[in-house]
Parts: structure tokens; C-alpha cells; sequence
């Protein structure tokens, strides 16, 4: 299932996907594709809101390529930098702010995604790709491997935040558009208020997407990983609690299955209708 929101303007403990040598863990190994489907089932019942949620902070940004132009999202200063080719080796160094593609986070429990997209200068079609800094891969090829992934996960909801547009006029956003819809198809719902949206409403419906959400987010982003882990230990979902956490690099710690784990915390609670 997917959420998805456009704007212009601004899980259980999992199993382990394949062998570690090392005998731990590590975020990329540790499967928790199901956790949404496998929360108790009075978690069911439960507005999206007061679920504890993990998220990535540009989360496409795994891949960035060196050899493209300097994206709009950066000053004329940068852009004249650029020119000297080890200025474009350190951009690509801090472009990058995860590791893991969108499959593989999603695999490991990711379930908001932090999008920000522009077009190409020098493209004469409408095609649009990820930005930060530098361009990454085609908006087009990420979103078939969410729905891929969700074909294979229907009880799963993703939150697709598209906050960012650079180098876009209308008709790019209307091809942007069109490019969600025709990749997730039905796999789309209409809006709805996230405070009465629950996982047991959505599987009743069938619904794959409650669009132009507006989504608590109370956390963004990481320097200390550790540090932040033992923040986020401390917290408690709910409706004055935390919601969707998002990190760089949610592979280097237990960063997801942490999140998820939040979700023990919650009582019973009543089923609230869209």
C-alpha cells in the first residue's frame, strides 16, 4: 500500500534476509518487509498518525552521478566550483546520504521516503530525475521499484513525500503526475485525513495510496547515529507522541527496526473511520 504527498511548497523485529559471517546483524540484512502487516491487531485500528514510522532522509540520493551537471538546487557559486573536477568528487561525497536503494530500504522497514526531483537542463523531453546537488536516477525507475515492492507486500504503506522542485513548469508537474499514476495505478486512493486513516481502513478499501497527506514528522535527519538511537529509545508513539522518524544512512544502526519497535508501546485503541 502507498501514501503519497505532493506539495509544492516546502515494525517487529525482522528476520534476517541473508547470512552475516559475523553473526550480527547489520540494517541491511534484517528484513522486516512485512512489519506493517505482522503489528498486533489491535494496532490495526490505529490512526497513521500515532504509528511510530520509519523514514529516510533523501532517500534517493544511494546513487548520484559525478559526470552530471550541478542541479538547480545549488548556487551559481557551486555551480562555478564544480567546474574543477575534484569539487565535483567531494559534492558526490556529501550528495550521497544513504546507501541502500529504495528496494533494499523498504526491505529493511523504510516506510516514508524524503523525494525532491528536477528536470535536466539540456533535456528537450519531460523527463524528470532525484536531485540533491547532483542528479540520481530517473523518478520513473525509483517508483517502479516501490511498486515492485509493493506488488509483492499489498498489506505495506508507503509515505512518498515529493517536498522539493527544481527546474519544473506546469508541464512537468503534470507529467509527474501522470508518472505516479501510471506506475502505481489503483495501488492510489483519494485523500483522506491521516488522523482517521488506519491500516485496517485502507486494507478494507483496498486503497494503495491516500493522497496529499499532511504527515507529523518530528525528527530529520542524523549526525550521531548512535546518539540519535538512544534518543529515539526513549520515545513513545501516539497522538502527542512521535510519528515518522527519518535518518541518513538508516543502514549503519538498527535505525528502522528500533522505530518500529515503538509500536509496542501503544494501547488498544478504538478504530476511527475515514
Amino acid at each position: 500500500m502507498l501514501a503519497f504527498r505532493k506539495a509544492r511548497r516546502k515494525l517487529r523485529m525482522g528476520t534476517i534476509c541473508s547470512p552475516n559471517p559475523s553473526g550480527t546483524k547489520a540494517a541491511s540484512e534484517v528484513c522486516n518487509a512485512d512489519w506493517m502487516a505482522s503489528l498486533p491487531p489491535h494496532l490495526h485500528n490505529v490512526p497513521l498518525s500515532n504509528l511510530a514510522i520509519p523514514g529516510s532522509h533523501d532517500s534517493f540520493s544511494y546513487w548520484v552521478d559525478e559526470k552530471s551537471p550541478v542541479g538547480p538546487d545549488q548556487t551559481q557559486a557551486v555551480k562555478r566550483l564544480a567546474r574543477i573536477s575534484l569539487v565535483k568528487k567531494l559534492m558526490k561525497k556529501w550528495s550521497v546520504t544513504q546507501n541502500l536503494t529504495f528496494r533494499e530500504q523498504l526491505e529493511a522497514g523504510i516506510r516514508y521516503f524524503d523525494l525532491r526531483v528536477s528536470s535536466k537542463p539540456g533535456d528537450t523531453d519531460q523527463e524528470i530525475y532525484f536531485i540533491h546537488g547532483l542528479f540520481g536516477i530517473k523518478v520513473w525507475d525509483g517508483l517502479m521499484e516501490i511498486d515492485a515492492f509493493l506488488t509483492q507486500h499489498p498489506q505495506e504503506i508507503v509515505f512518498l513525500d515529493f517536498n522539493h522542485f527544481y527546474a519544473m513548469d506546469e508541464a512537468h508537474h503534470k507529467c509527474l503526475v501522470l508518472r505516479i499514476q501510471e506506475a502505481f495505478g489503483n495501488k492510489l486512493c483519494p485523500a483522506c485525513s491521516v488522523e482517521s486513516m488506519t491500516l485496517r481502513s485502507l486494507w478494507e478499501k483496498k486503497c494503495q495510496s491516500p493522497e496529499n497527506l499532511t504527515i507529523r514528522e518530528l525528527f530529520d535527519s542524523v549526525l550521531n547515529l548512535p546518539a540519535i538511537l538512544d534518543w529515539v529509545k526513549t520515545q513513545k508513539p501516539g497522538a502527542m507522541g512521535v510519528n515518522i522518524i527519518t535518518s541518513d544512512f538508516v543502514d549503519l544502526v538498527d535505525f528502522a527496526t528500533t522505530v518500529i519497535e515503538l509500536n509496542d508501546l501503544l494501547e488498544d485503541r478504538a478504530l476511527t473511520k475515514c
